[in-house]
């Protein structure tokens, strides 16, 4: 690497995340600690419908979690983004599970466990 190499962006980091993993949470903590109630509510309602989730903490870096904000105009943590698309934040997908429209969005982009 030369000097000149730029080190990538939070943007670059969230695209590259999302492109490469069909189901990522951005979230304070870590999926096995969640550093809020709502980021818990998020890994609760992944977990109970069996979805294999990359968890990613935004508190590493400040330029992280304002780049996660920034990147889906969106301005609370968690985010779910799905096969690359931003799904919402905690009161969305908890909506979203509750009335059962969730297990059928993920079920159509195959993140469900058989």
């Amino acid at each position: 690497m030369t000097d000149t190499a730029e080190a990538p962006t939070a943007h670059d980091f969230i695209a590259k995340t999302v492109a490469q993993h069909p189901v990522v949470v951005f979230m304070k903590g870590v999926p096995e600690q969640p550093g809020c109630g709502f980021s818990a509510i998020v890994v609760q309602i992944l977990d109970h419908l069996g979805v294999d989730f990359v968890g990613v903490n935004v508190l590493q870096t400040e330029e992280l979690r304002q780049g996660i904000k920034s990147y889906s105009d969106w301005p609370t943590i968690p985010q779910l983004y799905v096969d690359g698309e931003f799904v919402g934040g905690s009161d969305i997908v908890r909506e979203m599970f509750q009335s059962g429209e969730l297990k059928t969005f993920l079920a159509e982009h195959g993140a469900l466990a058989a």
